[in-house]
């Protein structure tokens, strides 16, 4: 909800913990902090001018994304952002050479616009991307799908669509494109984005589906594919034939109902049959042309193959995602588990008949977290997994049931190709392309086999690490192996004592892999400025298998944190820590973490919370997402609200004694503003030393440059007022 767009704090509006008092004070206060965040922040960075350097560096970064690799595995196009827009790359796998890299253009002259999401044709031939530079009968700043020729070094324009467009597939037979759609879109699909004021019938009025449209490349003609208005589709494959389609989905609302999504399958009719056909003229004359119809044949009727919802067995009540026919069409392969965020994968690897049937899995007990995957023959599959806190890419022979060694690397950083976390872009030849980085290396697009990946692109050649080295920890608690990362202070010295900041990552069902930092907010620039910083893989992270992912449920706050706690006992005996000043921090699952932590101890000295929840059970009833919770709770907040209680920061709030600066956007619709108002007015009525920032127009994640810096820029000075690294 956008506090600046308060006008009822009624049960109905879903702030049922708020009296119209707190209703009032929480606008007053988002419209305060909002106005005067940036500037504060400015005057407050002066204080340390290492954290404006630090943040001007980290804005240099160019980050490369969607690389994709030809079918023949010769070329790499990939797409980044530069000070004119976003452009889309090409460049040899051989002998890359940034001098002869190619640019894609739309041909249209626009400049400071995007092109994005380049995806191969079938035969290598042509290259398919979205931009949104287009020519002026295009409303400004409307993404289009666009073909460019290898051949003729030429782009023509397939769409004329108004609406957010995302995902981009062939059909095998090279045909057709498909996409996700959102037509008359007024904001980016999913639950991290900026939700829309609330206003009319909630859950009715202005509720925005996601569907499959498709593209005929030689006519253009386009026509939807999955043909009910209310099934908002996520993700979806198309079988081998190019006549059939699978697809994850669930009815409208999108971004609540992920959680309890279905597999469909569905025949594809044609999307425009071409041919001669019989034209009458005006004056009556008959004569025949040839010309491409809309829709030659119709679409089929989506059949649910798969509803976890109602099924028995481990796979019950956990969550799908990525479907992918085998290549002879009969089997669908998927990945389940108990997973908090859409786009953010992990779990074991299914087979299910695509007539339908009883789902198999495929990696029980694995000792990891699969995020990604693609058929590489009838009875192999490759597979992008979590492992520990590493990116493991590897074979799987489905005829003996184990890894091929040989197709198996273990990367200590954070690898994907843009389409989802951890992805890879496989040609037929089994060469790949995919992105690279870490704390010590920033992104850079690598491709060719997988034991002899090349570096393509240099763009962050002249970036150095301004923070310390990187240390794998692992631990033992509750019988569990625990893992995390810790980053050195910059410069370090072990005969000097140093300042700890733990960093908790969101989810939970995430992994913290090395990574090179973004502008934004991040462990790293701690780091530079002093401090050790310690970024742990509890339970129900990713990389230890489905039971330490699903260890935490309903446990939230008590094994997951008994984890960290014990983390740090073992890095206090290994490393020159300063046990007086250890310092909680954490966004999204990782802002409850610090909220609900510093109710239950007081080694934190001082704490940031990004974007947290305070109070379960008002959550349940303010947030956008509420199906996410079942799983992880066992049971609604209506029919078991004790559950929900005993995780709650705020029915601890007494305990608190760490300063705590707490942020967050005012149109989240994951983590609520009013869930970090509460928790604010609290600490501040038991005379707890707090701070409360709403940044406007912002959702879960944050967009504006100028907020993601200052978001840093007050949590670095926050630790630095209250614990300093000296």
């Amino acid at each position: 909800m956008a506090l600046a767009d308060l006008r009822d704090c009624s049960p109905s509006s879903g702030f049922t913990a708020f009296t119209a008092a707190a209703c009032t004070a929480l606008l007053m206060l988002g419209a305060a902090s909002a106005a005067h965040a940036e500037s504060d922040a400015n005057a407050s960075s002066l204080k340390d001018p290492r954290i404006g350097s630090l943040i001007q560096t980290l804005g240099q970064t160019k980050t490369p994304s969607a690389a994709s690799i030809s079918p023949d595995g010769a070329i790499v196009a990939w797409s980044v952002r530069t000070h004119d827009g976003t452009q889309i790359h090409l460049s040899e796998v051989a002998n890359p050479d940034p001098a002869k890299e190619k640019i894609v253009s739309t041909g249209s002259g626009a400049t400071n616009c995007s092109s994005s999401d380049p995806k191969w044709s079938p035969d290598g031939e042509s290259l398919a991307f979205v931009s949104d530079c287009t020519a002026k009968i295009d409303q400004p700043g409307q993404d289009q799908v666009f073909l460019w020729s290898k051949g003729s070094g030429e782009s023509k324009q397939l769409t004329h669509l108004v609406g957010n467009i995302d995902s981009l597939a062939w059909s095998p037979d090279g045909k057709s494109i498909a996409f996700l759609f959102v037509e008359n879109a007024t904001r980016s699909a999913g639950a991290l984005a900026a939700m829309k004021p609330w206003s009319g019938v909630i859950g009715e009025d202005g509720v925005e589906v996601q569907r499959i449209y498709g593209v005929d490349v030689a006519s253009g003609l386009g026509n939807w594919i999955s043909p009910i208005r209310q099934l908002h589709v996520y993700e979806f494959n198309w079988a081998p034939d190019s006549r059939n389609i699978a697809y994850i989905a669930a009815d409208a609302p999108g971004e609540n109902n992920w959680w309890v999504a279905r597999l469909y399958t569905q025949y594809v009719g044609f999307i425009a049959a071409c041919g001669e056909y019989e034209n009458t003229d005006d004056k009556g004359q008959k004569t025949k042309i040839n010309m491409c119809k809309e829709a030659g044949a119709p679409m089929g009727v989506p059949t649910a193959i798969l509803d976890p919802t109602k099924i028995s067995g481990p796979l019950h009540g956990l969550q799908i995602a990525v479907p992918r026919y085998s290549p002879n069409g009969k089997q669908i392969a998927f990945i389940g588990g108990i997973m908090s965020d859409q786009g953010s994968t992990g779990g074991d690897l299914y087979l299910i008949p695509s007539t339908g049937g009883e789902p198999k899995n495929i990696t029980p007990g694995r000792a990891a977290s699969v995020a990604y995957f693609g058929w590489a023959g009838p009875e192999l599959i490759a597979m992008a997994e979590h492992v520990g806190g590493n990116s493991h890419l590897t074979a799987l022979d489905l005829a003996t049931g184990r890894d091929i060694p040989q197709a198996s690397v273990t990367f200590p950083e954070t690898i994907g190709a843009g389409d989802l976390v951890m992805s890879v872009s496989i040609s037929q030849e089994h060469t790949i392309a995919i992105i690279r980085s870490s704390f010590e290396r920033a992104p850079e697009v690598w491709a060719g086999p997988l034991h002899d990946l090349k570096q393509i692109t240099h763009l962050n050649d002249s970036l150095k690490p301004a923070w310390g080295k990187t240390e794998n920890i692992e631990w033992t608690n509750g019988g569990f192996k625990v893992q995390g990362w810790l980053l050195h202070p910059a410069n370090y010295d072990p005969a000097k004592k140093y300042p700890l900041l733990v960093s908790v990552h969101g989810g939970p069902s995430s992994a913290v892999t090395p990574r090179w930092p973004g502008a934004g907010y991040g462990g790293a620039p701690f780091s530079a400025l002093g401090y050790f910083v310690f970024m742990p893989n509890p339970r129900g992270s990713y990389g230890q298998g489905e039971k330490f992912t699903q260890a935490n449920i309903k446990d939230f706050g008590y094994g997951d944190l008994h984890d960290i706690l014990t983390g740090m006992d073992v890095l206090e005996k290994r490393f020159p820590i300063d046990k007086d000043r250890e310092g909680l921090t954490g966004w999204s699952y990782g802002g409850f973490m610090t909220m609900f932590g510093v109710t239950q101890t007081t080694r934190f000295k001082a704490a940031v919370a990004g974007a947290g929840i305070s109070d379960w059970k008002s959550y349940y009833g303010e947030n956008s997402i509420d199906q996410w919770m079942v799983p992880f709770f066992g049971k609604t907040v209506y029919d078991d609200a004790e559950v929900y209680a005993k995780s709650s920061a705020i029915e601890y709030i007494k305990k608190v004694k760490t300063p705590t600066l707490v942020v967050v956007g005012d149109r989240d619709g994951e983590c609520p503003a009013p869930q970090s108002f509460e928790f604010w007015h609290a600490l501040r009525a038991e005379g707890v030393k707090t701070q409360l920032v709403i940044y406007p127009n912002e959702g879960h994640a944050f967009h504006d440059p100028a907020h993601r810096r200052d978001v840093l820029e007050r949590a670095l000075n926050w630790f630095e007022t209250e614990m300093p690294a000296k």
